[in-house]
């Protein structure tokens, strides 16, 4: 990685349509690979694999294929052995299995939990299971969450190698269910939080679905959009209200009450995310309101206390 005998800090690619979602491979012999999603008003839109040309010290497309409708999500397996096939998982309409080689990326499974409806509920968010790559979560406009089991086994003659079916759906919240995520608590697999548009953030074990543990309402009951959990502390994790310029960290030992609120954006907050080798920073990404000329989107890097 290095250019002209010195490290290049900064590496820029440009897409050639409004990138939406964004995902890092996590496998050791993929470095420096991301998937795209692409935003473009109409069913027909694209996601990209991207990677870094050492050489050159530039990122390049190394494959593009279609997929229908924008991509709300998009996430590669959780493989940091490189133990599993090379799997990436979009949402959208549905949620959809992608194998991805040199040659080709071919769909291996679209998984629909509702066969007997022409109906679809698009599916907001998922979240795939870092202890166990063998499950994934939706999260829905219809109030629910799904737990997928997925079956990646190595079977000669078929076409496809990857099927999944659902562990377990469970209507989560009383309105639209914005975001899911799985807690590294307990294990790492069973745990899982999700939020809404009730407003409220909820906790629930796969080993018990008979009930779960509401963490957070906000006061206001407005809609929370996203959360996210500590990478090495998993009694902390943090979410936003929908056009609010605030971060609530919550713990879950002190539920309904907030342990801070990080205000320091002028206007909403549309990304966060938990450094991975640290349990006090998070990084947090808005909208700058600026008078002076257009809106720009800039992040901050804060230090929970």
């Amino acid at each position: 990685m290095s250019l002209h005998g010195k490290r290049k800090e900064v590496y820029k690619y440009e897409a050639p349509w409004t990138v939406y979602a964004m995902n890092w491979t996590v496998r050791p012999d993929k470095r420096f690979r991301l998937a795209l999603g692409s935003f473009v008003e109409e069913y027909n839109n694209k996601v990209q694999i991207v990677g870094l040309e050492e050489k050159s010290s530039e990122f390049v497309c190394r494959s593009t294929f279609d997929h229908p409708y924008p991509t709300t999500k998009i996430m590669w397996i959780p493989d940091t052995k490189g133990a599993h096939p090379d799997l990436l998982a979009t949402c959208g309409d549905y949620l959809r299995i992608w194998r991805v080689s040199d040659a080709e990326t071919r769909l291996e499974c679209l998984l629909n939990n509702n066969k007997n409806s022409d109906f679809c509920a698009p599916l907001t968010s998922f979240d795939w299971n870092e202890v166990d790559p063998n499950l994934l979560g939706t999260s829905s406009i219809d109030t629910t969450c799904t737990v997928w089991g997925l079956e990646t086994r190595q079977v000669l003659g078929r076409v496809n190698l990857v099927s999944g079916h659902v562990k377990t759906q469970l209507i989560a919240h009383d309105k639209e269910v914005y975001d899911i995520s799985f807690s590294r608590a307990g294990g790492g697999r069973d745990m899982f939080a999700s939020v809404g548009a009730d407003g409220s953030v909820r906790m629930f074990d796969l080993r018990h679905m008979e009930h779960s543990t509401i963490i957070y309402e906000d006061p206001l009951h407005h809609p929370l959009l996203r959360l996210c959990w500590n990478k090495q502390d998993p009694n902390y994790l943090a979410t936003m209200a929908m056009d609010s310029p605030e971060v609530v960290i919550l713990d879950v030992r002190l539920p309904c009450t907030p342990v801070a609120k990080l205000s320091n954006h002028r206007a909403c907050v549309n990304g966060i995310a938990w450094a991975p080798h640290s349990s006090c920073h998070i990084c947090t990404a808005g909208l700058q309101l600026s008078f002076k000329g257009p809106q720009k989107f800039y992040f901050k890097l804060c230090l929970k206390t």
